[in-house]
């Protein structure tokens, strides 16, 4: 039983590394305006949002992500697993209210209680 709860350590670690990474990713992006239509100054755009440290910290976290994500595979079905990805949305969401101004309305709430409701419904079949 503690074996098995140490390795939802990384489905839990897979679901805030890659919050952190669209987070992250969102408040960075806007500092560099909009995306060029031309090719050459959209290449040059996409290369320097891409070194830029904070977003490439996003990046990273997509890759540790990654790794975590692998480690839970050796133990849980992706049909158990998987579903907990979906919190992702529900983190974002509650997250980008307060610290984007993001619009919150009482169908995206609806939305996140039905998340969060599928999910414990599919970790209970485990």
């Amino acid at each position: 039983m503690i074996k098995m709860i140490g390795y939802h350590i990384y489905i839990v670690l897979t679901v805030l590394l890659t919050v952190y990474g669209q987070l992250v990713m969102k408040w960075r992006i806007g500092s560099f305006g909009a995306l060029p239509e031309l090719w050459v100054p959209r290449i040059k755009f996409l290369l320097n949002v891409l070194f830029d440290p904070f977003v490439f910290s996003g990046f990273v976290a997509a890759f540790l992500a990654s790794f975590c994500w692998m480690a839970a595979m050796t133990k849980f079905e992706i049909s158990y697993a998987y579903p907990f990805m979906s919190l992702n949305f529900v983190f974002v969401f509650l997250i980008s209210v307060p610290l984007f101004s993001e619009s919150f309305n009482l169908h995206k709430l609806a939305g996140v209680f039905f998340i969060v409701l599928g999910t414990v419904l599919i970790s209970r079949s485990q």
